[in-house]
Parts: structure tokens; sequence; C-alpha cells
């Protein structure tokens, strides 16, 4: 599990890295899915076929065997209060030892390393082999920096149709099979025409693909320069807005600040005033008196 989890967090990484220089370096990504490739595969199939009728015989075997142990099991229930206790326990031995036969029996069949295991790994490696001769062929004819299978350990979260050669991987492989099928230079001559006008059209769709997908990096290119160069317009005219909300909030505090000095001032004189008038008042009372 620490495997996997190390092999996807470089792999998510990789694609990071590899995506942020797409536009830059033209970098092609393709991927294969082999179990659709197995399924479209007829030597695998039948194989697959034979396979699967030795398994079927392998449960059925174990089915029975299993099924005699509860006949055991029941027989010596039905039985129990008539036998000794010596011929409980070698009945019950009996039972246990026909039971670790039956599960070593499994084991050899189902276990891990057992035979269907190995059968399937026999019947997987020769297709696998062709699979990586036809990608390693597709990758140098078309161009492709990194391809991926689908179907191991590493998880894809998304995957364009586009980007899938699994049907060029099985042009190949059946390419292959007919080739060895051929017994005349007439049927050979014929297949290898077919061939170089196939590698011929492959040639016109990849250079077809790489002139769009210039052209796409071109125009993204151009989105994001004029997405920039708005940006920076806006940004500009955002700061003189501020710079001039800023200004206009200055002159409008020191009126504010002026306005509220000149009533302080006044209001100052009016107390003067007022103080001054009881002063003389009372100045004015005391002569009288």
């Amino acid at each position: 599990m620490r495997t996997k989890g190390l092999l996807l967090i470089v792999t998510i990484g990789w694609l990071f890295f590899a995506n942020t220089v797409q536009a830059q370096k033209g970098i092609r990504i393709g991927y294969i899915d082999m179990d659709y490739i197995l399924e479209n595969v007829a030597e695998y199939n039948e194989a697959s076929a034979d396979l699967e009728k030795k398994v079927q015989k392998w449960k059925v075997e174990i089915e029975a065997e299993l099924k005699n142990v509860e006949e055991m099991r029941k027989d010596l229930n039905n039985e129990r209060v008539l036998l000794t206790k010596e011929l409980i326990e070698e009945r019950e031995e009996d039972i246990f030892f026909k039971e670790k036969e039956i599960l070593e029996y499994q084991q050899k069949r189902f276990g891990p390393n057992g035979d269907l295991f190995i059968q399937k790994r026999r019947l997987v490696q020769p297709v696998q082999d062709q699979v990586f001769v036809a990608v390693q062929e597709i990758a140098k004819n078309k161009k492709y920096d990194f391809i991926f299978d689908k179907s191991a350990d590493i998880v894809m979260l998304y995957s364009a149709d586009r980007y899938d050669i699994s049907d060029q991987v099985l042009l190949r492989l059946n390419r292959v099979a007919k080739r060895k099928q051929l017994n005349t230079k007439k049927e050979k001559k014929s297949l290898e025409r077919a061939e170089k006008r196939n590698a011929e059209q492959e040639k016109e769709i990849s250079d077809r693909e790489r002139a769009v997908q210039q052209k796409q990096s071109e125009r993204e290119r151009l989105l994001e320069e004029r997405k920039a160069q708005r940006d920076s317009i806006r940004a500009a005219k955002r700061k003189e807005f501020e710079e001039r909300r800023a200004k206009l909030l200055e002159v409008q505090k020191r009126k504010k600040d002026s306005i509220n000095a000149l009533k302080e001032q006044r209001d100052n004189l009016k107390e003067s005033g007022t103080s001054s008038d009881s002063n003389n008042e009372d100045g004015n009372g005391d002569a009288n008196n």
C-alpha cells in the first residue's frame, strides 16, 4: 500500500510538471487499457476459456470433497451415542485431516502461488510482451513522450478518450497475428503494402494532430496574453480609482476637521462672552448696594 501511494504521488506530481511545460515542449501523453486489449485478443480469450474449464473442474472436485466431509460429520453426530470415546476421537481426527487435505488442495489450485495464478500469468505474459513492443513502436512513430496503463495500480482520476491508443495497439497485435499465419510470399507482400499504406495514413493523422495541437497551444497562449493584458489594465484602473478615492476622503476629512475646529472656536467664544456678562452683572449689583 505504501509503494502504491508513493507511485500515485510521484505520478500526479510528474503529470502536473508535464502539463506545466506542455505548451513549451509539446509533450504528448497517451494511455492503454490492458483489460480492454486482452478482451479483444482471440488467442488470449481461447486460452482463458480453456483455463476457465479447468477452474470449474477444480471447484467441482472441492465441492464434492466438502460434501463428503459434511456427510462424515453428520454420520458422526447421528452415531455419537453408540460409539466409544476412542472411536469418536478417531472419526473426529479423520474429519480434521480430511478438511486439512481440502484446504491444502484449495491453496494449491487457488492460493497466491497456486495453479490458477501461475497459469494466468503464463497466459497474460505473451500478450503483455506483444503490447510492450507495440507501445514502443507507436510511441516512436507518433512521438509520444509518455504512455500509461489505465488498468495498472496507479489510479487515473480522469482520462480523455482522445489519448487512448488501445485500438492502435490492438491493430498492431492483429497485424502480428496475421503475419504469423501467412504462408505465401504473395500474401506477405500484400500485407506489407497494406501496412505501408496504414503507416502513411497514421503519419498523416499524426501530422494533423500535431498541427491541431500547435494551433491550440498558440490560441491558448494568445488568450493568456490577452487575459494578462486585461488584468493589468483593470489593476491600473483600480489603483487609480483607489488613489482618487483616498485623496477625496482626505479632503473631506480636512474639511470636516476645519468645520469642527471653527465650531469649537465659536463655542469657546460664546462661553467666554457669557462668563464676562455674568461678571459685569455681579459688579453692578455690588456697587448699588
